[in-house]
């Protein structure tokens, strides 16, 4: 079961964050809540904001929820999205090298009938289960390992280097070396923009 105040003062940030309540952000903050007190997280935007990262697998509502909760963002390092299309996150300490893996049952869905069967609209009666569902029935927990390499670490960059193609600045280990020149992924691979002056 979840903490009530704490668990609706964090959906209520989440709801801020994300623009609107839906069953996908209680999902996502009970998820987070989950996840971090299986690696032992209790202060995730203050004392411990640098002792862990979360991998988020899916680019919806939940992920919102789940920055909202755990204060990772892209911009510090912390949250990383793997574009895996999965109700999922992954909860990594840093110091004690511990990590799990949290994934939403599909079949969550089908059991909020019954926690309330009066609500025909079957996202007003998802959005009401997920908030009393137990864990067991909204999520699997897999205890996992992740490598997570020293250039994608939160922190500095390690290293900026000159694309010696277009003159652009990459850091974080993201240039890659082909026919022997160092470049940007964009010149080396094609980018997903193209400009209009080329």
């Amino acid at each position: 079961m979840v903490e009530g105040s704490r668990f609706e003062m964090l959906l209520e940030e989440s709801v801020k964050l994300h623009g609107h309540l839906c069953p996908g952000q209680v999902l996502g903050v009970r998820l987070a809540m989950l996840g971090l007190k299986l690696i032992g997280i209790e202060d995730p935007k203050g004392k411990d904001r640098k002792a862990f990262m979360v991998f988020v697998e899916i680019d919806r509502c939940a992920t919102d929820a789940i920055q909202s909760v755990t204060g990772c963002s892209l911009g510090k390092r912390s949250l990383r999205w793997k574009d895996y299309g999965v109700m999922a996150a992954t909860f990594v300490h840093l110091k004690k090298g511990i990590s799990y893996r949290v994934v939403a049952r599909e079949e969550a869905r089908e059991l909020s009938k019954n926690y309330f069967p009066e609500i025909e609209d079957k996202y007003k009666r998802q959005l009401e289960a997920y908030k009393v569902m137990p864990d067991e029935e909204l999520f699997e927990v897999q205890e996992v390992e992740v490598e997570i390499p020293e250039c994608d670490l939160p922190g500095r960059p390690l290293r900026r280097v000159q694309c010696e193609s277009c003159g652009e600045y990459v850091q974080d280990c993201r240039e890659v070396e082909k026919d022997g020149k160092i470049l940007c992924r964009a010149c080396a691979y094609g980018g997903y923009y193209r400009r209009k002056d080329s």
